[in-house]
């Protein structure tokens, strides 16, 4: 994209798993449209090629490596971010563990709380952490990923469609909560098949040139991103 044609110049957006796959793909293109985008993972060295694919095309990042499932971990990264910049105009809640695919009696309750953990209590704090700085953005996002067994439960898939499930519901009540007294809109995203490391540990058979890239994905929220949506938007890519 050229120099004019940034429409997310002057912008801030944070993703979280940016380390790799449709986190990856949506902090570039983020990065692409003008956004200074701040890139938070696990993983430090992975963080670091995708902020200097970021450079390498002209864009601007910050790498944050973090654990999301430790509340205090998110709570000074907001506040480290509020002493830097005025507003967080676009947050995507992409990170999230898949476990362990199992018969409900099979569940493992240890596993099944880190699933929760991550995918559900991690949300809620990034939500409560960066609420203050969502509503000073002229027309602050949140895009949170989601999957079709949230929706439409599946067998063997409870407990990651349990977690997905939830965290649509906190989005979303999150979304009615500031519809009225704010500029804040929320939208949930089902990437559908996408060529990821989540998706190869759950359908190792699977030919990975079968599925879309995640750059498709990654593009769809970064329209989202700069055309805006209507409260508590949900739609599907492919």
């Amino acid at each position: 994209m050229t120099e004019q044609n940034k429409p997310l110049a002057g912008k801030l957006a944070l993703v979280t798993g940016a380390s790799r796959g449709i986190g990856a793909a949506t902090a570039i293109a983020l990065a692409e449209r003008g956004a200074h985008v701040v890139l938070t993972a696990r993983t430090a060295k992975e963080l670091e090629g995708v902020e200097e694919t970021i450079f390498d095309a002209g864009g601007s990042a910050t790498i944050a490596p973090l654990d999301l499932t430790e509340t205090d971990a998110i709570a000074r990264l907001a506040m480290a971010v509020a002493e830097r910049w005025q507003a967080l105009d676009v947050l995507v809640l992409n990170a999230a563990m898949l476990g362990s695919l199992a018969a409900v009696p099979a569940i493992d309750a240890k596993e099944l709380a880190a699933v929760l953990t991550l995918n559900v209590s991690a949300q809620v704090a990034l939500i409560q952490a960066f609420d203050p700085l969502l509503r000073r953005a002229d027309a602050g996002k949140v895009i949170a990923l989601t999957s079709s067994v949230g929706r439409k439960p599946r067998a063997y898939w409870g407990a990651y469609g349990a977690s997905k499930a939830a965290m649509e519901t906190l989005v979303a009540a999150y979304g009615d909560e500031v519809e009225e007294i704010s500029r804040i809109r929320t939208a949930i995203v089902d990437p559908g098949a996408t060529r990821t490391a989540m998706r190869a540990r759950a359908y190792p058979g699977e030919d990975p040139a079968s599925v879309k890239e995640p750059r498709v994905v990654a593009e769809r929220i970064a329209a989202l991103a700069v055309e805006g949506f209507a409260a508590n938007h949900f739609e599907r890519v492919g």
